[in-house]
């Protein structure tokens, strides 16, 4: 099935960017203090690869 190595593809680039992402707002929080923002952006990045993961599992 070639859509499904492009879907897995895409799937674990989100996944990357989403670990990178915490890391990113976790070293800000660190370094600079808390900020909302950030937070509430790795969360909906989080829920959009967790979508897109069930969508691939389904």
């Amino acid at each position: 099935m070639p859509g499904s190595t492009n879907g897995s593809t895409s799937t674990k680039t989100m996944g990357v960017l989403t670990v990178g992402g915490l890391v990113a707002v976790t070293a800000y929080t660190v370094a600079l203090g808390s900020n909302g923002w950030l937070w509430f952006g790795w969360v909906l990045l989080g829920l959009i690869t967790l979508g897109m993961v069930a969508t691939r599992s389904a």
